[in-house]
């Protein structure tokens, strides 16, 4: 049996298929995209609300403290790998920060203290402690222009330790902060 090579009518789309397909896998893009400029971002340290009977008569977790500082540095860490967001420098506002008190209920002062710092959204972040066993980590973004909440998570952890903290704030970012 003898076999004939196809007609040309019929290898054109066959070709075009492949080159539509090697063509990315080789690493051609096509001409270079202008890249997404980064949002600045106001990355607040988080707050604790114990409501836990714990904190009422132990007083201050030093652990906990901890904690807070451990989950912002890591939210910072996450939103800045993402390649959307570039973290502002807040030490300089440090003062108005400790001024303001709370930053959850400061009536958005965080707004005022980003756009001072540059920025174009400003993340604030809260934990509440019911008790040992159960934790609420909760992250607000908003638009420093307008003051509007844009972007909300939360997360119900269990077990008050390094490691539920971490999972938590971890799981926040990659399942809702940085999601589209």
């Amino acid at each position: 049996m003898r076999v004939l090579p196809a007609p040309v009518s019929v290898l054109r789309p066959l070709v075009a298929a492949m080159i539509l397909w090697l063509v990315p896998a080789m690493g051609f893009s096509g001409p270079a995209r202008a890249e997404t400029p980064k949002l600045r971002t106001a990355v607040f340290d988080f707050e604790l609300i114990d409501t836990s009977l714990e904190g009422s008569v132990k007083g201050i977790n030093h652990d906990e403290t901890q904690r807070l500082a451990m989950i912002s540095t890591e939210l910072r860490a996450k939103l800045s790998e993402s390649g959307r967001y570039e973290i502002v420098d807040l030490s300089p506002a440090r003062k108005q920060i400790e001024d303001a008190g709370y930053l959850h209920s400061c009536n958005g002062c965080d707004t005022k203290i980003a756009a001072g710092a540059d920025a174009q959204l400003a993340v604030t972040g809260v934990v509440q402690k019911v008790s040992n066993l159960i934790l609420n980590i909760n992250v607000y973004i908003r638009d420093v222009e307008s003051g509007r909440v844009i972007r909300s998570a939360s997360a119900d952890i269990r077990g008050n330790t390094d490691r539920s903290w971490s999972h938590g704030i971890s799981w926040l970012a990659r399942n809702r902060l940085l999601k589209p």
